[in-house]
Parts: C-alpha cells; sequence; structure tokens
C-alpha cells in the first residue's frame, strides 16, 4: 500500500485491473453534464453579444458594400463602331466606283465641262420657256351647237297695226248713214261688200299662249385664256421648280416679255 501511495502509475494499473472504477467514473451522469452545459451556455453567449476586439461600436451598423455580379456584361461599343466603320468604308467604294465610271463614260463621250452646261442650258431654258408659254396661252375653238329648246309661255299684244283684206268681205246688217245733196239717209240698215285688198286700221289687244319646241344650230367661238382657269397653278409651280437650276447655268436668262427670269 506504501508503495502504491508512492508511485501513481502503479495504482492508476492497479485500479484499471482489479475492475474498480475511478472516482471520476463514479459521479453521477447528470451532475457531470449540468456541470459542464451552464458554462458552454453562457460562454457562447457572452461570446455573441461582446464585440470584437477589433471592432469599433458602430462597425456592425455600417452596410455591407454591394459586391458586382458575376452576370454577363454586354459591351455594345466596340461591335458597333466595327460595324459602322465596315458600312462607311463599303459605301465610300461604292461611291468611288461610280464616280470612275462616270469619269470613264465622259472620256469615252468627249464630252467636257462647257458642252455639259451647254445641254443645261438648252435643256432647263426650253422646260421654263415652254412652262411659261403654256401659262399665257389661250384655248380657242368652234363649238357647234345643234340641239332644240322647248319654249312655253303667254304672248301678250297690245299694239296698233293695218289689217289687208285677202278676199271680198260681205258685212250684212250694217248701219250707214248717206249724206248727200238730194239724199240723206240715217242710220238705214244695208249690206256692205269690202273688195280685195282693202286696208283697215285695227288695234290687237290679246293673249296668245306659245308651246313649241324650236330647233337651234349655231356655232360658238369660244376663247379660254389658261392663266385664268386652275391650270395656272401647276404652270407656274413647274417655273418654280426649274428656275434655281437655270439660274445657276444662265443667271442672266429673260421671259417672253423680256423681264429677268432670276431676281
Amino acid at each position: 500500500m506504501d508503495e502504491l501511495k508512492d508511485d501513481p502509475g502503479k495504482k492508476m494499473r492497479t485500479l484499471l485491473a482489479g475492475g474498480k472504477t475511478s472516482p471520476l467514473a463514479r459521479l453521477p451522469k447528470k451532475a457531470n453534464a449540468g456541470s459542464f452545459l451552464p458554462l458552454q451556455a453562457e460562454t457562447s453567449k457572452e461570446s455573441k453579444d461582446a464585440p470584437l476586439k477589433n471592432e469599433t461600436p458602430h462597425a456592425s451598423r455600417a452596410p455591407k458594400p454591394v459586391l458586382p455580379s458575376k452576370g454577363i456584361n454586354f459591351n455594345f461599343g466596340p461591335p458597333f463602331w466595327t460595324i459602322a466603320s465596315v458600312l462607311s468604308l463599303t459605301i465610300n467604294v461604292i461611291l468611288l466606283i461610280i464616280l470612275l465610271a462616270l469619269w470613264v463614260n465622259l472620256q469615252n463621250l468627249n464630252i467636257n465641262i462647257g458642252s455639259a452646261m451647254k445641254m443645261g442650258n438648252g435643256l432647263l431654258g426650253g422646260l421654263y420657256t415652254n412652262f411659261e408659254k403654256m401659262d399665257r396661252a389661250h384655248i380657242t375653238t368652234t363649238i357647234p351647237v345643234e340641239t332644240t329648246i322647248p319654249v312655253k309661255f303667254d304672248l301678250q299684244l297690245n299694239q296698233q297695226t293695218n289689217v289687208v283684206w285677202s278676199q271680198d268681205v260681205t258685212i250684212n246688217n250694217a248701219l250707214v248713214t248717206v249724206k248727200t245733196g238730194g239724199l240723206n239717209i240715217v242710220n238705214a240698215l244695208t249690206t256692205i261688200v269690202l273688195p280685195q285688198g282693202t286696208t283697215l286700221p285695227i288695234v290687237l289687244d290679246l293673249t296668245v299662249p306659245v308651246d313649241k319646241v324650236v330647233p337651234v344650230a349655231l356655232t360658238v367661238e369660244v376663247d379660254i385664256p389658261l392663266d385664268q382657269t386652275q391650270l395656272h397653278e401647276p404652270f407656274s409651280g413647274l417655273q418654280d421648280v426649274v428656275k434655281p437650276f437655270y439660274c445657276m447655268i444662265n443667271p442672266g436668262a429673260l421671259k417672253l416679255d423680256g423681264q429677268p427670269v432670276c431676281k
């Protein structure tokens, strides 16, 4: 026993070999567990509530920085300028080809700038002059008219005229007064014969109804100035369209009446 007290290793081996439980093993489990749990709970609670040593009191209230999202970022700048550059170069090449083709054609046809100006002057001057003539023109023609006109009205007559008998006229029971040197007859009934060709003055006072269809056949002369019709506006508009180009080629152009075109 004395040796066991002096040597703790031997004491431990003896306890394990003899099947005796250690004093720690003989402690109740509930007490053992309960003695450690409150300590751990308090420690964790204190660790949560206590601020970190390096943190300031307001550090926890500061908003967290928002990191940029890792989604796909579309950048339209370089593709757009690349496409625009390609289109610009293509258009410039096409225009250069057109200019070269025109230059070759002009060389083949031996057309110089002076002849082109003369052609433009003749073309634009002819257009402007013809539009001016059209605006100043007149429509003159003869229109034949053949038709019938219904005539229906009352003709009022009240006038004096002479009537000539076309044959002998006999007047029966006419009152005749005859005064001669030896014979006087007053208001005697007699028969009178008026010979053919006798002229008698009479007064016509009557209403004559007229209801006829009258045929009409005549020719009508027509003279219509176009500057007084609705055609004046389009003719004047065509002159205004040609005028700027005509004045560029020929600034001293004159109208038909001698007035300057370019004012």
